[in-house]
Order: C-alpha cells, then sequence, then structure tokens
C-alpha cells in the first residue's frame, strides 16, 4: 500500500505542477481551479489513499460501480461528482451520493432528480452538459444537449426543488467542427457560461479538461478539471 500512495502522491504532484503552470500562464490563481480526480474502475482503497493526499473531489461515470465505493468511503471529507450518461432508473441511487451531477442534458432527467432529491432531503449541484458536436436542439455522441437548448434547460433546473444548477460541464468532442480543437472548445463553452450567468450568477461552476487537454481548459476559463489517467495510471483493459 504503501508503493501505491507514493505512486500517488507522486503523480498527484505531476499534475498539481500542471495546473498550478497552466494558471500562472493564464495569468489566474492556483486556488481558481479545483482539481477533481475521476476514480473509475479504481477501488476504494485508491479513493482512501487520494483522500489522506488532500484531494477532496471526486468522479463516477457508473452508478454500480460508483455506489458501492462511495458507501465504502462514507466516513471521508469527499465530494462525489457524477459525470457519467446517467439514465433515470439509476436516479434514486446516484442522488443517494452524488453531491454534483455534472451530466444533465434532458428534461426527464431533471424531474427524476428533483423527485428523488427531495425524497432524500438532499440538495444536487446540477452542471448541465454541453454537447458541441450536437446540432440544433440534439444530443451528442457522448450525451449532452446543443447549445441551443442550454438556456431553457438551465431554467428547468433552477426552478426544480432539491436541485441546484451550479454551471456547465463538456467533454471535448471527438467530431463536428470543434474535434481536435480543445481551446476553441473550451472558449465555446465560457462562452455559454457567460451567457448562462446573465440569468443565473450563482451557476459560475466551468467543468472541462480531462488528462490530455487540461492546459486548454485552464487557459479557457475552466473552475474545475477533471483528471483520472495522469493520477491514477492506465486503466486496466475491461472484459
Amino acid at each position: 500500500m504503501t508503493d501505491r500512495k507514493d505512486e500517488l502522491a507522486g503523480n498527484l504532484a505531476k499534475v498539481e505542477e500542471r495546473i498550478a503552470a497552466a494558471c500562472a500562464a493564464a495569468g489566474r490563481g492556483r486556488e481558481e481551479v479545483t482539481l477533481i480526480v475521476v476514480t473509475k474502475t479504481y477501488p476504494a482503497s485508491d479513493v482512501r489513499i487520494l483522500s489522506e493526499l488532500g484531494v477532496r473531489h471526486v468522479a463516477e461515470n457508473k452508478d454500480q460501480d460508483a455506489a458501492p465505493k462511495a458507501a465504502d468511503c462514507s466516513d471521508l471529507p469527499l465530494q462525489w461528482h457524477f459525470v457519467g450518461q446517467l439514465q433515470t432508473n439509476k436516479v434514486r441511487s446516484v442522488v443517494g451520493y452524488a453531491d454534483v451531477v455534472q451530466s444533465v442534458d434532458r428534461a426527464r432527467l431533471v424531474t427524476a432528480l428533483s423527485k428523488e432529491a427531495v425524497r432524500a432531503g438532499r440538495e444536487v449541484g446540477c452542471l448541465i452538459q454541453v454537447a458541441l458536436d450536437a446540432g440544433g436542439g440534439g444530443r451528442g455522441e457522448r450525451g449532452g444537449v446543443a447549445p441551443d437548448g442550454v438556456e431553457e434547460l438551465a431554467a428547468l433546473v433552477a426552478g426544480s426543488p432539491g436541485l441546484r444548477l451550479d454551471g456547465l460541464m463538456t467533454v471535448a468532442p471527438l467530431t463536428g467542427e470543434y474535434a481536435g480543437r480543445q481551446r476553441e472548445a473550451f472558449g465555446r463553452l465560457m462562452d455559454l457560461s457567460t451567457d448562462l450567468r446573465r440569468s443565473h450568477p450563482a451557476a459560475n461552476m466551468v467543468s472541462a479538461g480531462m488528462s490530455a487537454d487540461l492546459e486548454e481548459a485552464v487557459a479557457a476559463g475552466a473552475t474545475h478539471v477533471r483528471v483520472g489517467t495522469a493520477v491514477l495510471g492506465v486503466r486496466p483493459r475491461l472484459g
């Protein structure tokens, strides 16, 4: 376990250096960017080590992995983020542990999240997932609502009991006009965030950037970066 702690500590230090350098290059303070470590496919023991090393935000993308892990780590001072495509039949479980759902992309999901948050007596933070590869009114290849659908969905979240509109999230698209143009994609997300904050000033969270492109996200103005591989290592192939 000591070897694993040393490995994770070294990886975390390198990621911290990258974030700090990106903030400096962008003229931003390091405190303006929050690191979320994506722990999918890794065991609860790694989450415990990360907590010991000072990590406070962790993310998961599949409820069947996340629910038991969150239960195992319920004694830790962590904020859990759900970042995967979320089916409505998993909402009750996810609301049980997730502090923030970053992948809100349709009205039916908002309704389900609100119902379960009220039932559980919890307030759940929501990010609208923006699909920069989606056509007008459509959804993206990896989930998300098209940019022209953000305002309507945000208003629905803001008006739903048990939910808190926190901001926007995106994944750099693999297709469409922004494919391979991460900085432009994240810049577009920031423009949408500026528009959103005119109506919802508190919705100032912008989640963008992963292990390969966190620098571009920080340069564009992201407030949160989601890093998995660079901290935990290359994930084993499943199946």
